[in-house]
C-alpha cells in the first residue's frame, strides 16, 4: 500500500468513526424529542437524580444539531476519500477550517478581552438576578433550569442566596433547599451556610480544571489540523492524477 492508499484508508477510517458517532448522537437527539415520557421516567429512576429533570430534555435540539454536523463531516470525508471526489474533500476541508478559525478567534477574544467579557457577564448576571426575582417559584422553566444548575454545581443563586430575596419563592422567608445545609431553608440558615453562588462556582470549576480544558482543546485542534492536512493532501494528489 502506497502513501496515497494509506491516506485514503486513514481518511475513511477516521471519518467512518465520525459518521457513526454522528448517527448515534442524532438518534439520541431525535429519541429525546420524540419519546420524552420514557426518557424522563428512566432518568427519574436513577439514584440521586435531581427533582427537575425536564430541563435535560432541552438538550435534544443541541444533540440533533451536533449529530447532523458530525454526520455531514463523516459523509464528506468517507465518500470523498473512497470516490476520490475533489469536491467533497474540498467541502470537508472548508468546514473543518471554518470551525478551526472560529475556535481560534474565540480563544483570542477570551484572552484579549477577558476584562470586557467579565464585565459583560456581570451585566448579564444583573438581568439573570432580575429574572430570578420575578420568575423563580412561578415560572416552571426558570425554576427548573436554575434548580438543575444549582443541583449540578452545588451552588445557590447566580451570586448567592440574596438573589432570591424579593422573589415569589421567598415570600414566606424561605430559600431553595440548595442554599442551606439544613431544612427548611430559612433566611438565618441561608446566611449561616453561606453557599457559593453559581457564577463563582463556575469560575472556580474552570480555574481548577483549566489544565484539562486546555489539553482537550489542544487535542481537538490537533485532530482538526490533521484532518485538514490529510484531506488537502488527498485533494492535491487526486488533482495531480486527473491532470
Amino acid at each position: 500500500m502506497g502513501c496515497f492508499g494509506f491516506l485514503k484508508s486513514m481518511m475513511f477510517l477516521f471519518n467512518g468513526i465520525i459518521f457513526l458517532a454522528g448517527v448515534g448522537v442524532l438518534a439520541v437527539g431525535i429519541w429525546v424529542k420524540v419519546d420524552k415520557g420514557s426518557i424522563l421516567s428512566f432518568l427519574q429512576n436513577l439514584d440521586g437524580a435531581p427533582s427537575d429533570l425536564k430541563q435535560v430534555l432541552n438538550v435534544g435540539y443541541l444533540l440533533i444539531a451536533l449529530g447532523s454536523v458530525l454526520l455531514l463531516l463523516g459523509f464528506l470525508g468517507c465518500c470523498g476519500a473512497v470516490r476520490e471526489s475533489k469536491c467533497m474533500l474540498l467541502m470537508f476541508f472548508t468546514i473543518i477550517l471554518i470551525v478551526f478559525i472560529a475556535e481560534v478567534a474565540g480563544a483570542v477574544v477570551l484572552l484579549v478581552f477577558k476584562g470586557l467579557i467579565q464585565s459583560l457577564i456581570s451585566q448579564v448576571g444583573v438581568n439573570i438576578v432580575e429574572t430570578v426575582k420575578k420568575g423563580y417559584g412561578v415560572d416552571k422553566d426558570v425554576t427548573g433550569l436554575l434548580n438543575a444548575l444549582m443541583d449540578t454545581l452545588k451552588c445557590c443563586g447566580f451570586n448567592n442566596y440574596t438573589d432570591f430575596t424579593g422573589s415569589p419563592f421567598s415570600q414566606n422567608a424561605t430559600y431553595p433547599s440548595q442554599c442551606c445545609v439544613v431544612t427548611p431553608c430559612l433566611k438565618v440558615n441561608a446566611t449561616a451556610a453561606n453557599v457559593t453562588g453559581c457564577y463563582p462556582a463556575l469560575v472556580k470549576w474552570f480555574d481548577s480544571n483549566s489544565v484539562v480544558i486546555i489539553g482537550v482543546a489542544l487535542g481537538i485542534a490537533i485532530l482538526e489540523l490533521s484532518a485538514m492536512v490529510v484531506s488537502m493532501t488527498l485533494y492535491c494528489q487526486i488533482k495531480a492524477k486527473g491532470s
